[in-house]
């Protein structure tokens, strides 16, 4: 059986979403990338603002009308959060919630009479996953941001046993990936029901595998701990966080109910850097939360300037139902917060090519991922977009390449060592 997997958001949904592409080709199906040429077409949707939804909405439209004889399912947190709207689309046969998605494969079994003989995780990688193998480690969460739906779609806490992550880990080391990304909702939470930590998950994944990188999801900023943090001794833990700011005004936070103030994260960001020489901070940003006056939005403003972060990604509040944030009084209009948008991705974006500036002139090692004719595209890792000319097959490999200019959003180079023709 022909199926096609499309998974929207976070790096979550993404490992999801290859894990069932493991599993599906174990079951005897082709992965294919064109939903044209399926029979079931899953969607693995997101909902953490209504523009995320209105993509999953559109997406499983797309797939109904490029092909009404395949079956459509949709799953993730936007078929967690309105599955009535969502199996009212049309050529949608299944929504799976989030429990429901724990079971997906044997479900596609039983509704299509598949094998259901146990699927190995040693199966070669199929044609559709990535050059980085993303890992999830933990789902749901138990913080409490008022402006956040993904802890209701995820659901509480819970971590995957260490022994499962890190028989995974092995697999995806066995297919040849050079890179390993460690994904959750909320991974600083990793172990916490069962007494065990993100430090010793990673310490475990450095000192018994051979991954040449490794590197973190989003870690929020208080579960950046001095035993994680140590850890960043070993060359192969990539040199970069991802820690959520999502305002730097004191108040908005509060609002927020985020569990810091800026001069938290300014101490933080000090101390990190001082640790990780050559780090990259990024960060999400959140504009035109609801009792956002100009003065807030300015202290946020000159926050962001100040951490000289290397990307932050800009979002306008979302009003999501069932949160608190969505029923707070000063909801911003829509044309104030676009406008506040604007100018913090105008910070955003200066911040991000003076961090890339700093390294024009040296020699980085890159992992080159994907192509355009001669035109390869790869990352250094602290997270610089790197563009090479070579008519090499460079897919995977981890090679040294000189950075020369600033180029759209990355860094135009050469290689220095095994030169292309």
């Amino acid at each position: 059986m022909r199926v096609y997997l499309k998974a929207l958001g976070c790096k979550l949904n993404q490992s999801e979403t290859e894990d069932w592409a493991r599993r599906l080709v174990a079951a005897g199906c082709d992965i294919v990338e064109d939903p044209t040429q399926a029979e079931l077409c899953i969607v693995n949707t997101c909902t953490v603002t209504h523009v995320a939804a209105r993509k999953s909405r559109n997406l499983a439209r797309r797939c109904s009308r490029a092909n009404p004889r395949a079956r459509v399912m949709l799953t993730g947190c936007y078929a967690e959060i309105s599955p009535a709207e969502a199996a009212g689309l049309p050529g949608v046969s299944w929504v799976l919630g989030t429990a429901e998605k724990e079971h997906l494969v044997e479900r596609v079994q039983v509704e299509f009479g598949l094998a259901l003989a146990e699927p190995s995780r040693n199966r070669p990688s199929v044609s559709t996953l990535r050059t980085r193998a993303v890992v999830k480690i933990q789902d749901g969460c138990d913080n409490a941001c008022t402006y956040c739906i993904v802890r209701v779609a995820r659901g509480r806490q819970r971590s995957r046993p260490l022994a499962d992550v890190f028989a995974e880990v092995l697999a995806r080391q066995a297919e040849g990936y050079q890179e390993l990304v460690l994904t959750g909702v909320h991974i600083g939470a990793y172990g916490r029901e069962r007494g065990q930590t993100l430090a010793e998950l990673v310490h475990t994944i450095l000192a018994q595998t051979e991954f040449p990188r490794l590197r973190l999801s989003s870690i929020e900023p208080w579960d950046l701990t001095p035993d994680l943090l140590k850890l960043w001794d070993n060359p192969r833990l990539c040199r970069h966080v991802h820690l959520p700011l999502q305002s730097g005004c004191d108040a908005t936070l509060r609002r927020m109910n985020r569990r810091y103030a800026s001069s938290h994260f300014r101490h933080l960001l000090a101390t990190t850097r001082a640790a990780i020489p050559d780090l990259a901070v990024t960060t999400d940003v959140i504009v035109g939360f609801p009792g956002e006056d100009e003065q807030e939005f300015a202290a946020s403003v000159a926050f962001v300037d100040e951490m000289h972060l290397a990307r932050v990604h800009v979002f306008p509040f979302s009003v999501r139902p069932g949160t608190p944030a969505a029923s707070m009084s000063g909801q911003v209009p829509p044309q104030v917060k676009d406008e506040r948008r604007q100018r913090m991705r105008a910070i955003g974006h200066a911040g991000a090519s003076a961090f890339r500036c700093q390294f024009l002139g040296r020699e980085m090692d890159v992992l080159w991922e994907t192509h355009e004719g001669a035109q390869w595209s790869g990352l250094t890792d602290n997270y610089i977009r790197v563009e090479v000319t070579s008519t090499r097959d460079l897919r995977n490999l981890v090679l040294p390449a000189r950075l020369l200019e600033l180029q759209g959003d990355g860094v135009r180079a050469e290689l220095t060592a095994a030169r292309a023709g």
